[in-house]
């Protein structure tokens, strides 16, 4: 009789099967291996899925609540998810196991987003020098993620025949493989025609790296911005406006679709230049109608 095979093995099935059958992203990927690699490693990587109970689940909750001062509520929350996307996975391939709904999740705090008010997202371009090609492309980047709400994985990986300057507007992989449209203000095709007009080269990343010992690498995917080099520039550029607040390019997000709501757009079309699967996450943004409330009431109640 053959032995049912660990949680190490189910794990890497499940792992390829969110590759190849979800096609989820490399980023995606590399959480889920991490969070469900870190509950082998408690529960043990060849024992069998089958002796997992409700209380493994309860001993697993308390040691990660324990890891506070390194696993924030909320990460607890994902290996939780994590965790109950493998069960179900377990559960559609009859292999015997704890059925998912058995992992309760613990409850969060209400989410809040950070975002620049319109005075200092004007601080924030005035402050971007302009003498370089390096400072030239920075003034894309950053115009190209308040112009589209872009996540900075998307922007990433544009190529130059993905954007259309002319129609300032092109299509963009998301979340799970899915297609939106995004859309280019004015001065975010500009800023894009202005960068590519200084470049000699004709690789196709939208985005290169312009580092002295990168210039003679002629591999275009060698030299495509990585998430860490868009996340410095924009953290550079924050701290030369004199913005306190940490400002990312999810703060470029969250930013572009403040202004959007603010200016009267219908939270739904938010939704869809977003690229949000429900309507429920684009509800994060609900923080403007109390704070338009807040204005109302001061101007009309005296």
């Amino acid at each position: 009789m053959t032995s049912s095979p660990s949680l190490d093995a189910l794990i890497h099935d499940f792992l390829v099967f969110l590759e190849v059958g979800k096609n989820r992203s490399e980023k995606t990927l590399q959480n889920y291996r991490h969070y469900l690699q870190r509950f082998a490693t408690f529960y043990g990587k060849e024992k069998s899925v089958s002796d997992i109970t409700p209380n493994t689940i309860q001993e697993f909750r308390l040691f990660l609540n324990r890891q506070k001062k390194s696993l924030s509520v909320q990460t607890q929350h994902y290996h939780l998810c994590a965790l109950r996307s493998f069960l179900k996975y377990l559960h559609r391939n009859d292999i015997n196991a704890l059925a998912a709904e058995k992992v309760d999740l613990p409850k969060l705090p209400g989410r809040t987003v950070e975002f620049l008010l319109p005075e200092e997202v004007h601080q924030f371009f005035a402050a971007l020098p302009d003498a370089t090609l390096l400072d030239i492309r920075n003034i894309a980047i950053c115009e190209t993620l308040y112009s589209t709400g872009l996540r900075v994985s998307e922007l990433c990986a544009l190529n130059r025949e993905h954007v259309n300057t002319t129609t300032k507007q092109f299509s963009v992989r998301g979340k799970g493989g899915k297609m939106r449209i995004v859309f280019l203000t004015d001065r975010a095709a500009a800023a894009i025609e202005r960068y590519l007009s200084h470049r000699t080269d004709v690789l196709s990343p939208l985005f290169l790296s312009h580092a002295r010992k990168s210039k003679e690498v002629f591999d275009g995917e060698k030299r495509r911005l990585t998430r860490g080099v868009v996340e410095s520039v924009v953290r550079n550029a924050a701290l030369r406006a004199g913005i306190v607040k940490r400002v990312t390019p999810h703060t470029l997000r969250h930013s572009f679709a403040t202004t959007l709501l603010q200016n009267g757009a219908d939270i739904r079309a938010v939704q869809m230049m977003l690229g949000h699967s429900t309507i429920a996450t684009t509800q994060i943004y609900t923080h403007l109608s109390d704070r338009n409330l807040q204005e109302i009431h001061q101007k009309c109640h005296h």
